[in-house]
């Protein structure tokens, strides 16, 4: 009786990982763009006056929010309001693979059409300084070079060393991250943007 429960609880839909549902949950979008016939993929450079991460180059995309009925309606809400376009027009053609940054953040990641000439002259001057566009066969032709970043754990000043072996002399683990950097013209695309573009490159290839 109870191991039957348990396989029908196990085999019903789950989390992607555990502690998704108490992770800051991100939505972005891969804007694909038609210019002189060939295919091309639409950044965003985020204002200058944001207060997170000003001039860095993103895709449109951020928090989910309570009212978002999924992942993939919280991308095409944050594409519509930070490029001016109507979400009529925003066209998801599929989605990527999660990216998980850490246990407390997760980004899902979607590819879309939407019109080239919708874009130029429409988009939200409060959150987006600039708009630029990179032809797909160029990434594709592209071997972005990567660097790598240390990331060390530091407890906060209240843990319960006395709880653990070892105590304050716990042998923390350092890792290490990958950073990809894809230059294209006077533009340097990296972080998270970068992974997931990355990845989505690959997937072409």
């Amino acid at each position: 009786m109870f191991l039957d429960k348990l396989q029908n609880q196990l085999n019903q839909d789950q989390l992607q990982f555990i502690g998704e549902e108490t992770a800051f949950r991100a939505a972005v979008l891969i804007p694909l763009v038609v210019v002189d016939g060939e295919w091309h993929i639409l950044f965003e450079v985020r204002s200058f006056t944001m207060r997170k991460q000003p001039g860095d180059i993103s895709f449109p995309g951020g928090r989910i929010d309570a009212t978002d009925s999924s992942p993939m309606a919280a991308a095409v809400r944050e594409t519509s309001e930070e490029l001016g376009v109507d979400p009529k027009t925003i066209h998801v053609v599929g989605q990527l693979s999660p990216y998980i940054t850490s246990s407390s953040f997760i980004t899902y990641p979607f590819v879309a059409t939407i019109d080239s000439d919708q874009f130029l002259h429409a988009y939200n001057k409060d959150e987006v300084e600039e708009v630029f566009i990179v032809p797909i066969k160029w990434l594709l032709n592209y071997e972005p070079y990567k660097h790598e970043v240390s990331v060390e754990l530091v407890p906060s000043p209240d843990f319960p060393f006395d709880k653990i072996v070892n105590g304050t002399q716990y042998q923390w683990r350092t890792r290490s991250m990958e950073e990809w950097f894809f230059d294209y013209e006077k533009y340097t695309i990296w972080g998270l943007t970068a992974r997931i573009l990355k990845h989505f490159i690959e997937i072409l290839k």
